[in-house]
């Protein structure tokens, strides 16, 4: 699993416009594949798997910790990764529509797409109650465990800034698979998006001068 917490102290772009109001915090970020029905050899469903996780809070140079710290870390993201995959495949069940494993052609569109919100009670498996804010493109997932507490429409917006940068800058590293051997791209829309884990108020001009330094074409 990539990490990127060596990452945390970076600040956001100069001019962003974040206004005055209350920054709202998020514990970690996780970018999975869905996974999805077995093949020949495999007569089971494959399971989900982090591609990429980011937990905040930490100061930039402060040590893994323990194997046990770490361990249990691990443990903690993959249980938000697959309820956020139990949570897709119950919607694409009920809706009828079956994730596509694949990029298309055209620009992708978040039109319509799959996510939503669920809790986590306390000790299943962080000590405290959770959210989760998740949001499905194509076969992969991006979530945001946050407090109850945060403003949860802020997540869900910063789901759908992140997702169509992140898609695009991964289509330009080529196969999906590349996200676990260059997460740099990652941590850096995350320093400029969620810089030490705080969701932002940005505005149109901000994330257009972000698109430009990173030479990103996201759908408009």
């Amino acid at each position: 699993m990539a990490s990127g917490g060596g990452r945390g102290d970076s600040a956001p772009l100069a001019g962003g416009g974040l206004g005055s109001r209350r920054l709202a915090m998020v514990r970690a970020f996780v970018l999975l594949a869905l996974g999805g029905p077995g093949g020949a050899s495999s007569p089971g469903p494959a399971p989900c798997r982090v591609l990429y996780a980011r937990v905040f809070g930490t100061p930039s140079g402060t040590p893994a910790g323990p194997p046990r710290e770490r361990l249990r870390r691990k443990e903690q993201l993959l249980a938000v990764a697959r309820q956020v995959a139990s949570q897709c495949q119950l919607l694409q069940s009920s809706s009828g529509c079956p994730s596509s494993p694949q990029l298309p052609d055209e620009p992708i569109s978040l039109q319509g797409a799959p996510g939503g919100l669920f809790q986590l009670p306390p000790g299943d498996p962080f000590p405290e109650r959770v959210t989760v804010a998740w949001l499905s493109v194509l076969a992969l997932a991006f979530a945001l465990v946050c407090d109850p507490q945060e403003n949860l429409s802020l997540a869900e917006i910063t789901l759908h800034r992140l997702a169509p940068r992140l898609l695009t800058s991964l289509r330009l590293l080529g196969p999906g698979a590349d996200v676990l051997l260059r997460p740099e791209t990652t941590d850096i829309l995350l320093d400029h998006l969620l810089p030490h884990g705080q969701m932002l108020f940005l505005n149109e001009r901000f994330l257009q001068a972000m698109d430009r330094e990173m030479g990103i074409k996201t759908p408009r």
